[in-house]
């Protein structure tokens, strides 16, 4: 008999019917699995059924808490740990292993992770890791509170981190990251994520919420060359070009999301138009 992982898994979702079968197929050997809708119109709350899991509906009332703080409040989990898994990110056997050996005996209270990405077709081996803190115990910590005040219209925490309490550790066994979407889908929720960014960046001029590595991003994003220079580092000197086309589109995409978030805050701080 396989054993089971003693981590509770969240899946926020909203029309994930392209991506959420094969998530749930990789969490076989974990028994408890929730997946947190936003009122899919699309087969999603049937694959969830399909795949005997449960299926629980969040609807954003445009205040604090979204969606991942509100399931870390209001579900009730079997396990003293939760994982936070995208519908397009997939459970490896190394990880679950990991987990069955790390948990029993860690001093920690959350954890960072990385993923192999797929992009275009290929698994990109090289250039900018993927890697976010996506584990934390129960009780230990929530994602940040930020001061959205209406011009947000996402209903999930997307940029903003999870802060713990205590000390983080990191797992080395990676999960997979691969979105079945097509490149449309792709771009237009990171220009999504961009018009947030760029919000958020103009919120937060001169208060001291930042740290750590979201100090430096935003640090950074003050400097036109920002963009050039990540896609230099990235498709450079970390190696991005090994991963061919593939690679180079990626690394590219980044430039270019980096790109947009600069002229969004120009755009807003200019008013260059009414919206």
């Amino acid at each position: 008999m396989i054993e089971k992982v003693k981590v509770s898994v969240i899946v926020p979702v909203k029309n994930e019917e392209k991506n959420l079968a094969q998530c749930l197929d990789s969490l076989r050997d974990f028994d408890d699995v929730v997946v947190v809708d936003s009122g899919s119109t699309d087969r999603t709350g049937e694959i969830a059924a399909e795949y005997g899991r449960q299926l629980v509906q969040f609807v954003w009332d445009g205040k604090f808490p979204k969606k991942r703080n509100w399931a870390l409040r209001n579900i009730e989990f079997k396990h003293p740990w939760v994982l936070f898994l995208d519908a397009d990110e997939r459970m490896t056997a190394a990880f679950a292993a990991e987990l069955l050996r790390s948990l029993p005996r860690t001093a920690h209270n959350g954890f960072w992770i990385f993923y192999d990405n797929w992009f275009m077709g290929r698994m990109l081996r090289f250039g900018d890791a993927m890697r976010k803190l996506a584990m934390v115990r129960l009780g230990c910590g929530e994602y940040e509170r930020v001061s959205e005040d209406g011009w947000s219209g996402l209903d999930m925490e997307i940029h903003e981190h999870l802060v713990v309490e205590g000390s983080v550790g990191v797992l080395r066994a990676r999960l997979e990251h691969s979105d079945r979407r097509n490149l449309s889908s792709y771009y237009s929720k990171h220009n999504e994520y961009s018009s947030w960014e760029a919000n958020r960046f103009l919120a937060l001029q001169g208060r001291e919420e930042l740290k750590g590595r979201q100090r430096l991003k935003y640090g950074l994003l003050r400097c036109w060359l920002f963009p050039y220079i990540y896609f230099m580092v990235a498709y450079i000197f970390k190696g991005g070009f090994l991963d061919g086309r593939s690679g180079y589109y990626f690394a590219m995409s980044k430039m270019f999301y980096f790109m947009q978030i600069q002229a969004k805050v120009k755009e807003l701080t200019a008013g260059y138009c009414d919206n």
